[in-house]
């Protein structure tokens, strides 16, 4: 009993080594080989360490949670470690046993300084870094500095490490860190050995998130881990921080990590509801598809990640037709579906859907009524799904599956303009290089008749009397004779650019008017002739 209160004192919480950690950083990689995916860039590290090809600066970049605060940290082990019995040198499989390993691993080295950019932006804070690199490492062989997410670094603050990064002192490496390379100076990035760390494949991350399990004696279904590692994003991190809490879910139900409630917890729609949808859609199951999209909304599935899963569904079905391996972590009834649509969907037909669901994709993210919007998106798939596919329409039009009522509108013959001297006269024109002269005369110019040297056009649509003088002196230098061009009030021919038009348009509806075209345009009735062989001009 208290003394003052006369009531038990409530449990204090123990302190000590006994806290929880998160998995993320129980399982934080201590080793090269730990690293996930990462294959390449340990291989290049091991050889410039075994030729004593040390670059004084290294460059990390990759999305979050790959490894690049590890690896940093791990480069900094290899060139520090001095083995169990203090005599080693670096090493790309460090001990891990000696001080300066430990010491490392436990974030309390004196010469290893872990500095974050995002909160370190300034000179200053690259002014200290400066001046402390002048001096020798305390107690290791190098003296190390780990910016992480070195791109928010402030332009002077770049500036003012450029000479220090350029020929910093032999005992000194810089290892920086971050996912936005493409905001680092170049001239930071000269000056430094970059590695691209990958994003680790959704299968290695699943396998990974399985020996997790195992270590921490949690059952977990491969399908519950295969939706973690694809929800990672190729994000160790991420996958770890996902299944922490999967886990925790688990625990509260008395069971193991299963992929229905990973499903929930994620909120993902359920992969067999969208194989079902999709089969809907493609039925042209208007109600139906209606129904299962609204069941999906009741849940608590987002409409966004719906036609996410559609998006996923469809590229999964392309990638079978074109022949692609089989995802080992993909269900055998998904698998069975895919094979079967892959075998009667067309190519054209996949890219149709693909665009169309996109497309709404791109409005249900946008929209101020999400499941509205993809409701009605929904529905422009449906019909989208049953009008006929333009290709296929064409062969069957051209082996008669399918007639038009009606006779066949044959396109007349498009013969040149009749030969005369006008016309000849006209042609040499541009020949000589006088352009602008046709075009005018081919735009305006009504001929009413012609005689040796002599040309009457009609007053209906005026030639200038400017034009009419060029042309009266071109045709003098050509034939060697005067020319009298005058315009007189009588009706005349259309110009050469009116006749062209007429017979452009008659081209263009004779191929509207036959048949293959008509059935194109009842099927298709937004579609428009864009273009049709028309007449060149000079």
């Amino acid at each position: 009993m208290s003394d003052s209160l006369g009531l038990d004192e409530p449990p204090q919480p123990q302190r000590g080594g006994d806290a929880y950690r998160v998995l993320a950083r129980k399982y934080r990689p201590q080793t090269f080989p730990a690293l996930i995916g990462q294959e390449a860039m340990v291989r290049t590290l091991e050889n410039a360490i075994r030729r004593d090809r040390i670059a004084h600066a290294f460059l990390l970049t990759g999305v979050r949670g790959v490894g690049k605060t590890s690896t940093a940290r791990l480069i900094a082990k290899a060139l520090n470690c001095v083995g169990e019995d203090g005599q080693g040198g670096p090493t790309i499989d460090p001990c891990g046993k000696c001080e300066p390993c430990r010491a490392i691993a436990e974030g309390r080295h004196i010469d290893v300084i872990e500095m974050d950019a995002a909160s370190h932006t300034g000179i200053d804070d690259i002014r200290e870094i400066i001046e402390a690199s002048r001096y020798a490492a305390v107690s290791a062989r190098y003296k190390i500095y780990i910016i992480d997410e070195v791109h928010m670094l402030s332009k002077a603050a770049f500036n003012g490490l450029l000479k220090t990064l350029e020929e910093p002192p032999a005992h000194v490496k810089f290892l920086f860190a971050t996912t936005e390379v493409n905001k680092v100076p170049v001239t930071v990035l000269s000056r430094c050995q970059r590695f691209d760390l990958r994003r680790i494949p959704a299968e290695k991350l699943a396998d990974h998130f399985a020996w997790v399990c195992a270590e921490e004696a949690v059952e977990a279904q491969p399908e519950a881990l295969a939706l973690i590692a694809r929800a990672a994003e190729g994000s160790a991190r991420d996958g770890l921080s996902i299944l922490d809490q999967a886990i925790a879910h688990a625990d509260l139900e008395g069971g193991g990590v299963s992929a229905a409630a990973v499903r929930d917890m994620l909120g993902l729609s359920d992969r067999g509801a969208v194989r079902d949808l999709l089969g809907l859609l493609l039925a042209g199951d208007a109600p139906g598809a209606l129904v299962a999209l609204r069941r999906q909304y009741d849940l608590g599935v987002d409409p966004q990640s719906v036609f996410r899963a559609l998006l996923e569904a469809v590229h999964g079905v392309t990638l079978v037709k074109v022949g692609t391996a089989a995802d080992p972590a993909q269900p055998e009834d998904e698998r069975g579906a895919y094979g079967e649509w892959a075998g009667r969907l067309s190519f054209a037909m996949l890219h149709r859907l693909w665009q169309l669901l996109l497309k709404g994709h791109d409005e249900v993210a946008r929209a101020a009524m999400p499941i509205e919007t993809a409701e009605m998106a929904l529905l422009r798939v449906v019909h989208a799904s049953t009008l006929p596919d333009p290709g296929e329409l064409a062969r069957q039009i051209a082996s008669g599956g399918i007639t038009v009522n009606g006779p066949a509108v044959a396109a007349p013959a498009r013969s040149e303009r009749p030969a005369s001297e006008f016309a000849s006269l006209m042609a040499l024109l541009p020949e000589r290089g006088h352009h602008a002269l046709y075009h005018r005369l081919r735009s305006n110019a009504r001929l009413v008749r012609i005689a040796p040297g002599e040309i009457a056009f009609s007053g209906s649509r005026p030639v200038s009397a400017d034009t009419l003088t060029e042309f009266a002196q071109v045709l003098k230098a050509e034939t060697g004779r005067a020319w009298k061009i005058a315009m007189v009030d009588e009706p005349g021919e259309p110009s050469m650019k009116e006749a062209d038009d007429a017979a452009d348009e008659a081209a263009r509806q004779a191929i509207l008017d036959s048949p293959i075209v008509a059935a194109a345009r009842a099927a298709f009735p937004d579609a428009e002739l864009i273009d049709w062989p028309k007449r060149s001009v000079l």
